[in-house]
């Protein structure tokens, strides 16, 4: 990669995480302002950033241009949307989609709830897999050297007093998740919210996205959440089965039919 495109990455990245300065540009970038305010004249002549009025930089048009198509773009999420249409008018829960990113999960898409309560994920933010029902359901299911290298890149940064933080752990809760087929966030990434997820699969039965519900204390207990779970797991189920996926059927040995 370019030292000049590298840069311009860089820049890009910094507003992704809010409106900067000139000089917060080049502190971030590590560069004299003026090679950054001519990388900002060119980014902005293709409405990739635009200045306001207090001559702070923020992302332009472009750029909301494209990750709204790349999002278009992503299969999956084209598929699960009308299911998760539905189940989201049936219960009025917010509901996520995310995709596994090396040792977190992205927002690929969210529906928010039909209360007043809103919840601060937004698509495109990341989450550590070991702190989410998302992301244990995402790769409770990945083969032992995929889970190996997932495990490696963990820090187990611990966000609530319920997050897990060691691999052993994190090993034996994913064993749960296998054997119920569905995974659970108790306060774990963020206090008071609780969450229940479950694995979106392709055809080859891998777990390419996963639904997630999550709920606040306040709207509603975590008991209550877990009546959700048939929902959640006949709604991934329509999803999987739309992605070209089929359970597989076990046979009675004796009668010769399931």
């Amino acid at each position: 990669m370019s030292q000049s495109l590298g840069r311009a990455l860089r820049i890009l990245a910094r507003l992704g995480d809010g409106p900067a300065s000139l000089d917060e540009l080049a502190d971030g970038v590590g560069v004299h302002k003026t090679t950054v305010l001519r990388m900002l004249r060119t980014l902005g002549s293709e409405h990739f950033v635009f200045r306001d009025r207090t001559h702070r930089y923020h992302l332009g048009a472009r750029i909301h241009e494209l990750s709204s198509r790349g999002l278009d773009q992503r299969e999956v999420r084209g598929i699960a949307l009308p299911h998760l249409a539905a189940f989201n008018r049936e219960h009025g829960r917010t509901t996520h989609l995310s995709e596994l990113l090396g040792a977190e999960i992205v927002y690929i898409d969210k529906l928010e709830s039909h209360d007043h309560v809103r919840m601060a994920s937004r698509v495109g933010l990341r989450a550590p897999v070991h702190c989410t029902a998302a992301g244990k359901a995402l790769v409770a299911w990945l083969l032992p050297a995929e889970l190996d290298a997932v495990l490696a890149a963990l820090t187990f940064v611990p966000r609530t007093p319920n997050t897990i933080t060691n691999a052993d752990a994190f090993r034996a809760e994913l064993d749960r998740v296998r054997a119920q087929g569905w995974a659970h966030d108790g306060e774990e990434n963020e206090p008071s919210i609780n969450c229940i997820a479950a694995p979106v699969r392709d055809a080859t039965g891998r777990a390419v996205a996963a639904v997630s519900v999550s709920v606040p204390n306040i709207v509603m207990s975590d008991e209550r959440l877990r009546e959700l779970l048939p929902s959640l797991l006949a709604v991934t189920e329509r999803i999987s089965r739309d992605c070209g996926w089929r359970p597989v059927t076990v046979r009675d040995p004796v009668k010769g039919h399931p």
